[in-house]
């Protein structure tokens, strides 16, 4: 028990936090790392936790912290991601051109730069608002919004300029 925060609460975060590590290391190893010392710091300093109803944020901040002390945030190639939590992902083989779609986008959410590419995937993948986001980078608000503009434009001008249908959500 985390003071008023239950296990099942940090619990629930762990699918979540591994798509974010994944996402940012590139590498399920280092990925699965950079999940066990979040948890393993949120374990250790919980008393921290000002507000409970924000530890969602709050385990994306330790996380995302880890990532840039740890110099992991270089590019790397585009690796295939499988959810922790047996998440339902369109199949691309049932359809060749949905697949194309898919891989496009990937590809180019992967070639964003870090700050708007993380910026993009907590909204877009990781449902938070642009509060969350700006606590977990650690960056104002103002910053957020300008980011995910930039980021959102640059996916559209890459995939239109590809003929590929407008991208409206990452999910």
């Amino acid at each position: 028990m985390f003071g008023s925060v239950s296990d099942l609460e940090i619990e629930a975060q762990i699918p979540a936090l591994r798509r974010f590590a994944r996402s940012l290391a590139r590498n399920p190893d280092d990925a699965d790392e950079l999940v066990q010392d979040t948890l393993l710091q949120a374990l250790s300093r919980w008393r921290q936790l000002r507000r409970p109803e924000s530890v969602r944020a709050w385990l994306f901040q330790i996380l995302f912290n880890f990532h840039r002390t740890r110099g992991r945030g270089r590019q790397r190639d585009l690796a295939r991601f499988t959810d922790e939590d047996g998440a339902d992902h369109p199949d691309p083989s049932g359809d060749p051109a949905q697949g194309l779609h898919l891989g496009d986008a990937l590809s180019a959410l992967a070639r964003l730069p870090q700050d708007q590419r993380v910026a993009l995937e907590l909204v877009a993948m990781e449902d938070m608002t642009y509060e969350e986001v700006a606590k977990v980078t650690e960056v104002p608000i103002g910053t957020v919004m300008s980011r995910l503009s930039r980021a959102r434009e640059r996916l559209r001008t890459e995939l239109e300029g590809g003929n590929v249908t407008r991208l409206r959500r990452l999910k």
